[in-house]
């Protein structure tokens, strides 16, 4: 059984599962490799215009699977840092991909599982999914980023009371706080995350890169963005992308965009 499923659709949404219900999705070794694995090709994937990641079963991800701590609490604090960065890079190489990335948090979203939902660029959960960040109640500083992703994501206070109580939000309460982008009842969740992507794949791939990199790049000032801005818009300019785009608003269809 593949603990990681990739499925790649015909309008370039790519659907990956993390596919270990048995384990509420946790974060094996075996699943960490393929997750590497799949976003390098991904990375190169011309085709690819959206990617989707949810979580098979009733759970999105338990976070990481902390089996192997009893089996080597003698590792050396440096060996763990190697092995703990190891680990947070590339789960975390999701947020290298040019291409849109999409959460779709169909339940259980728990520490290093929630913190992957949220370094993607869009984040859609179900109504009754549970999102939390138990570090400090499993005796453990947060990881995977979790102090810089909750607060970058729902602001300070929010991110202080999950992280030093612990407590669950449910992705209703996730979406008012502006944690997910917005929540749906769990049996519409992926139709609805399917939709969105299938639109995002339906943009002119060039232009929906660079807007990607823009929004990332976290401008200093107006200046700082108008500077990209005034190089980015020329190159999508001498697409053959915006003449589709132009003639098919022009005459009144859907364009049919081909990233050159």
């Amino acid at each position: 059984m593949s603990e990681l499923l990739v499925d790649r659709r015909q309008n370039g949404v790519v659907l990956v599962t993390l596919n270990r219900p048995d384990l509420r999705n946790a974060m094996t070794d075996t699943m960490t490799r393929s997750w590497r694995e799949t976003m390098n090709d991904l990375a190169t994937d011309r085709d690819a215009r959206c990617l989707v990641i949810t979580g098979a079963g009733s759970a999105f991800s338990s976070g990481g699977d902390l089996s192997w701590i009893g089996e080597r609490g003698t590792e050396t604090v440096p060996l763990l840092r190697e092995r703990m960065l190891a680990f947070y890079r590339t789960w975390l190489s999701i947020t290298e991909l040019e291409i849109p990335t999409v959460a779709a948090v169909n339940g259980p979203a728990v520490g290093a599982g929630l913190c992957v939902a949220l370094a993607c660029d869009l984040v859609y959960a179900a109504d009754d999914a549970k999102l939390l960040a138990p570090f400090t109640s499993l005796g453990l500083h947060p990881g995977m980023a979790a102090t810089y992703l909750l607060p970058r994501r729902a602001g300070a206070g929010m991110a202080r009371e999950m992280l030093l109580t612990g407590r669950a939000v449910t992705g209703a309460e996730a979406a008012d706080k502006g944690l997910v982008n917005q929540s749906f009842p769990n049996n519409d969740l992926m139709s609805e995350v399917e939709d969105i992507a299938g639109r995002i794949a339906s943009n002119a791939p060039i232009a929906t890169r660079l807007t990607k990199i823009a929004l990332n790049q976290d401008h200093q000032d107006l200046e700082a963005a108008l500077r990209w801005e005034s190089l980015a818009q020329p190159v999508t300019m001498a697409s053959a992308d915006m003449i589709e785009g132009l003639t098919a608003h022009r005459e009144r269809r859907v364009p049919k965009f081909t990233g050159s």
